[in-house]
């Protein structure tokens, strides 16, 4: 387990190296500079220098991305050319938001997709599993934002359960928080959890023909106590692959969704600063949802080490 484990961890460097170049780089020659940016047209060369200067981007790029890199693995991500405001800081205030809502919809999808799966499976071929089937393909085909308009309109506008958006901050208590994020979650869920649905019902399907299933049911076990006690973990692996592509894209993807429901997330954070031409800002949001992505990914090779004891032998 040790040496698959420093085997995973020496690729989650490696790949965090090769993203913060890429990062780095992509959005560096990106059309447009950022001093000219803030100034105006009509602003004056030297006045342009100046704030070149003051900002850092009269200096080579290789060394700016070295102190780019050198800051944030100490912490210190910069400062917002457009706020004037240590990165750090703009991050931190916005990553609780974005990062219980995708907490939140995941457990979400989770919650759905998992029973939605199993009794689809269980019920192969007939009226349920059709049913399933049919909503899952619903909610793959249909856009997350299209479901936060329909929320919107039924639970806020209709209703009036729910605040048609906005956040109402942590002050305010844990309660308050979660009902201000359950409908920018539900939206951000239903789409996630009919993919996640679709592959636990192929995953056990697939189960269910091998050998130590047919051998579990002509021991006496019904045929549900032999999905949950052996199926289940067997067709985990696929499903954890799923889980954490989603976990993913509901923290990187939530932009349209923190649009649509005024949320101040990373997400929102990314719009405002790539319209205000606010590089380091994008380059560090960025960097940090690329090193979630990593991390999250890296955690669900040791879940599948775990799931399965197989793949830790082969390493």
């Amino acid at each position: 387990m040790l040496r698959y484990t420093l085997k995973r961890l020496l690729s989650l460097c490696i790949s965090l190296g090769v993203a913060s170049l890429l990062i780095f780089f992509v959005i560096e020659i990106a059309p447009g500079d950022p001093a000219s940016f803030m100034l105006g047209l009509n602003a004056q060369p030297d006045t342009i220098a100046a704030l070149r200067t003051e900002l850092g981007l009269d200096v080579p790029k290789w060394q700016r991305y070295v102190a780019w890199v050198s800051g944030m693995l100490t912490g210190d991500f910069g400062t917002s050319y457009t706020y004037r405001t240590p990165v750090a800081q703009m991050i931190s205030d916005r990553m609780w938001v974005s990062l219980p809502l995708a907490l939140y919809a995941l457990a979400l999808s989770t919650l759905i997709a998992f029973p939605a799966g199993m009794y689809a499976a269980a019920r192969r071929g007939r009226t349920g599993d059709v049913a399933v089937m049919g909503a899952t393909q619903l909610g793959v085909a249909v856009p997350n934002f299209w479901f936060a308009m329909m929320l919107v309109l039924i639970f806020a506008i209709n209703l009036r359960w729910f605040s048609a958006g906005g956040f109402a901050g942590w002050d305010k208590g844990f309660g308050a928080v979660m009902w201000s994020l359950t409908l920018p979650a539900i939206s951000l869920a239903l789409p996630q959890a009919a993919i996640l649905a679709r592959v636990m019902r192929s995953a056990l399907l697939d189960v269910m023909n091998e050998d130590f299933m047919r051998t579990a049911r002509a021991k006496g076990l019904t045929s549900a106590q032999t999905l949950w006690r052996h199926g289940l973990r067997n067709a985990l692996i696929p499903v954890l692959t799923i889980i954490g592509l989603q976990f993913s894209f509901l923290l990187a993807g939530g932009i349209i969704i923190e649009q649509v429901f005024y949320l101040p997330g990373l997400g929102r954070l990314v719009f405002q600063s790539i319209s205000a031409r606010d590089l380091i800002v994008v380059e560090s949001v960025v960097m940090l949802l690329v090193f979630c992505v990593i991390v999250v990914n890296f955690a669900v090779d040791l879940a599948y080490a775990i799931v399965d004891p197989r793949l830790r032998t082969r390493s």
